[in-house]
């Protein structure tokens, strides 16, 4: 069932064949769902009067394509203009693109601004004309695992949606198949802040004609996870025109480290997602204003990374022995390293670790030597260390230790640093021997 079919029944147009249908609405959350929605079941529809989120799954919305459609008249405007109801959902139905290019405009009339579509499927060309110079109140759009002709060919769709799509601040389309986006398309979202392509099938070289010159001129918020994309160096060339792009998400992609190129990422690009990437090493060049990134759950075995502006590093899930240097990373107050093989933090690392708010170092295979366990006890006792101590935290060495939780060795001056108890006793016996003579 579609919000095309809702408004068909105050359009005055029959209803198909009886079947159970009903709303719920769910009045804590202000949700109302409905199934099956009819005309001769419409009073069911009442219950969603106060929601603010309705959701219609299932319906037969093609039996109604033959029907004219005349204009609203006051009282339906009015009605509609009363709705509370923000978010529109449309699931598992068939969509005759003819219908809903028919009745999409008279959403004008309402306050939804989220408009999402899921496991639907849309079918046939229609006649977009009605939507010339048409604004709609709806900021967000979504589809999720909906089919469709390909995009390519849809665009004098797109033009005469171009005045709603102009203001349209979020696009989602998810798990659909996408494999390529038309230039044309992008131009028409002249203020989208947020597009999420993941879960589709994007290669390296579907980006530069989807991010094409003039495209998605406002874009901050990039989701590409889960597609087919595998060269670094061709997505940085891929998105190198999205001027405005601050977050970009490329996970769950298998990429490879290529060798360093004069590609730029963009300048404002802020928080950098490469987790599950299949990494071996630290790609290059990475965006030099970057304040978070993310290179968990990958293959690297060693980490140098120069970044003034970083403030959290995620290496959780890695291959790493060691600790990073972050000498190079003044502004660091975020550093996660669960999960590795590392076994101590040397002293010179643990002053480093001792500036920062939150370090997590769980799971590691430690040797609870006064190095292991001290550096560890030290970090945990100056409130640094977060989620996972000290039940995450166990040694593996050496044998008299081994399975203890780090927390509870004992680590006293006098076994691990025998130096800060002889040296001041050598200068006690020294003074006491020159006081003597």
């Amino acid at each position: 069932m579609s919000v095309a079919a809702l408004l068909l029944l105050g359009l005055g147009l029959p209803a198909p064949e009886r079947r159970r249908n009903r709303c719920f609405f769910n009045r804590t959350q202000e949700y109302c769902m409905c199934y099956n929605l009819s005309e001769e079941t419409v009073g069911s529809i009442i219950q969603c009067l106060p929601a603010t989120v309705v959701e219609f799954q299932g319906g037969d919305v093609e039996k109604y394509i033959g029907f004219p459609i005349r204009d609203l008249d006051s009282s339906l405007i009015d009605t509609l203009g009363s709705l509370i109801i923000e978010k529109i959902i449309i699931g598992n139905v068939l969509v005759p693109e003819v219908l809903l290019a028919r009745v999409l405009r008279f959403f004008s009339y309402t306050h939804v601004q989220e408009l999402a579509f899921k496991s639907c499927i849309f079918q046939g060309t229609g006649n977009w004309s009605d939507m010339d110079d048409q604004n709609l109140p709806i900021l967000s759009l979504s589809f999720h695992n909906v089919t469709c002709a390909p995009l390519t060919g849809h665009e004098p769709a797109f033009s005469s949606l171009s005045t709603w799509l102009g203001t349209l601040e979020e696009l989602a389309v998810t798990s659909s198949r996408v494999s390529s986006l038309p230039c044309a398309i992008g131009r028409a979202f002249r203020a989208l802040r947020s597009l999420s392509l993941a879960h589709n099938s994007l290669g390296d070289g579907s980006l530069s004609p989807a991010f094409c010159q003039g495209a998605f001129p406002q874009l901050q918020e990039l989701n590409l996870h889960h597609n087919n994309l595998s060269s670094y160096h061709s997505v940085c060339e891929g998105v190198e025109l999205l001027s405005e792009l601050r977050h970009l998400d490329l996970s769950h992609n298998k990429l490879m480290a290529d060798p360093s190129s004069s590609c730029q990422w963009p300048a404002p690009l802020r928080h950098f997602n490469l987790s599950n990437t299949g990494l071996d090493e630290v790609p290059t060049p990475l965006p030099p204003s970057l304040e978070v990134l993310d290179m968990s759950h990958n293959h690297l075995h060693a980490v140098d990374i120069s970044l003034s502006s970083l403030k959290k590093l995620f290496l959780n899930q890695n291959l790493l022995q060691t600790v990073p240097s972050i000498r190079n990373c003044p502004m660091l107050d975020t550093l996660h390293l669960d999960n590795n093989s590392i076994s101590e933090l040397p002293r010179a690392e643990v002053q480093l670790l001792g500036r920062l708010q939150d370090v997590a170092v769980a799971d590691n295979p430690f040797s609870c030597s006064c190095s292991g366990a001290g550096g560890l006890q030290a970090l945990a006792a100056a409130g640094h260390l977060g989620q996972g101590w000290p039940g995450d935290y166990r040694c593996q060495s050496p044998a008299e230790f081994q399975g203890w939780p780090v927390a509870q060795v004992p680590v006293s001056v006098l076994r691990c640093d025998p130096a800060a108890v002889v040296a001041p006793l050598c200068v006690a016996l020294a003074l006491l021997g020159v006081a003597g003579a």
